[in-house]
């Protein structure tokens, strides 16, 4: 399937995308609600939880989520692995839209969103704060992603000399886009440092940069899988096993070095005993164990390396062990400074979240049957896959 990209077509309206318009709808109206009435009308926050789902799925996953591209373009333009380049243009897309929206999400969170500019302005900002380096990377590289995935929409314009205009200055942005991913992917997890005391001993420690950004590689791979599979699934096209089997062998790599980090940092910081002796918080970290060591039981075997069930949920273990990893160092495993506090999100917090993810895939799916994203398909190839 070695084509050049090219718009699926087909229509827009069917009753998928518009379950998913009305769920980006129902998201929006509770997004307006906070905006005219306060946080009290759509969260659940308070003095012990400054923030809650919103920053922990939204921003935090998330952008993790938005790895692929980030990912692929250190596979395919620094290892020079060129065979995995179909896959990159839908790892941007994707990326766009994760970044995207956790840059709205952040918006949606902030208390005094209409002060969100000071952090671009000299004046206001400090400079020894990890979480304005975490909001500048972020923002960076949203425009980043737009550069890189401009192409795609100057080739569907028919603006040639514009495009090869851009692609002369492609290097550039696209060292942007491995930098900047690796820089706050890390400082998410020096963010967490910071609380010291008030994240449980099981997830606090000095190592957590190294584990988030470890973790946020693996769950970029993972989501090139997952991206990849439905789109198959999904535009009923042909399977991409053949060219995806080839990350499974980065992936149980990345896996064991994690699990072999994390264990070694509680063996040497002396907290084996904790793994079964922190009661409720004991079942949370085994899960998160057992979700990172289920794709290498997955993926050992070769057979199962080009066989899409295998490499599909090994894809999605790891995409919800990373999530369960980055939700318990955000809000599981914390106490706030002051006892009393507890914070479980609200409806409307959880119908944002919700709406967020379902107007990511909507746009997905209107940006993939209109512009030259996924590899082009001759007809006789599709209509030999199996309706759905």
């Amino acid at each position: 399937m070695n084509h050049a990209p090219r718009p699926i077509g087909g229509g827009l309206i069917t009753p998928f995308t518009l379950f998913l318009a009305v769920l980006a709808a129902i998201g929006g109206y509770f997004v307006l609600q906070r905006f005219i009435y306060g946080f009290n009308a759509a969260a659940a926050f308070n003095d012990g939880y400054t923030w809650g789902i919103w920053i922990a799925y939204d921003v935090v996953i998330g952008t993790a989520f938005g790895c692929g591209g980030y990912v692929m373009a250190l596979l395919v333009y620094v290892f020079n692995k060129g065979k995995y380049h179909p896959l990159v243009r839908p790892a941007l897309l994707a990326s766009l839209l994760g970044y995207g929206l956790g840059a709205v999400s952040v918006v949606v969170d902030l208390g005094r969103y209409w002060n969100m500019w000071h952090m671009m302005w000299p004046g206001y900002a400090q400079p020894n704060s990890v979480m304005l380096e975490v909001g500048l990377c972020v923002a960076t590289y949203v425009m980043v992603l737009f550069v890189e995935f401009s192409p795609a929409v100057l080739e569907r314009f028919g603006l040639t000399n514009l495009k090869r205009k851009v692609e002369k200055w492609m290097v550039l942005f696209i060292a942007l886009g491995i930098l900047l991913p690796t820089m706050h992917q890390s400082s998410l997890g020096t963010m967490m440092v910071i609380f010291g005391h008030q994240i449980h001993p099981l997830w606090q420690t000095t190592l957590l940069p190294l584990l988030f950004l470890m973790s946020a590689i693996t769950m970029g791979f993972c989501i090139v899988i997952f991206e990849a599979s439905l789109a198959s699934a999904g535009f009923r096209r042909p399977g991409e096993a053949h060219i995806l089997g080839g990350l499974s062998g980065v992936i149980i790599a990345l896996q064991l070095a994690w699990l072999a980090t994390r264990f070694a940092d509680l063996h040497l910081a002396g907290k084996m005993d904790l793994v079964l002796g922190s009661g409720w918080l004991s079942g949370f970290f085994l899960a998160e164990i057992a979700l990172f060591a289920l794709p290498v039981f997955l993926l050992l075997p070769k057979a199962n390396r080009t066989s899409p069930r295998p490499l599909f949920l090994a894809a999605v273990a790891m995409l919800l062990g990373g999530s369960l990893y980055r939700i318990d160092v955000f809000l599981v495993a914390y106490f706030p400074a002051t006892p009393g506090f507890s914070y479980f999100p609200s409806v409307p917090e959880i119908l944002v979240t919700l709406g967020i993810v379902a107007f990511e895939f909507l746009a997905y799916i209107v940006l993939a049957r209109t512009l030259p994203v996924l590899p082009g398909v001759e007809p006789a190839m599709m209509a030999a896959q199996p309706a759905e």
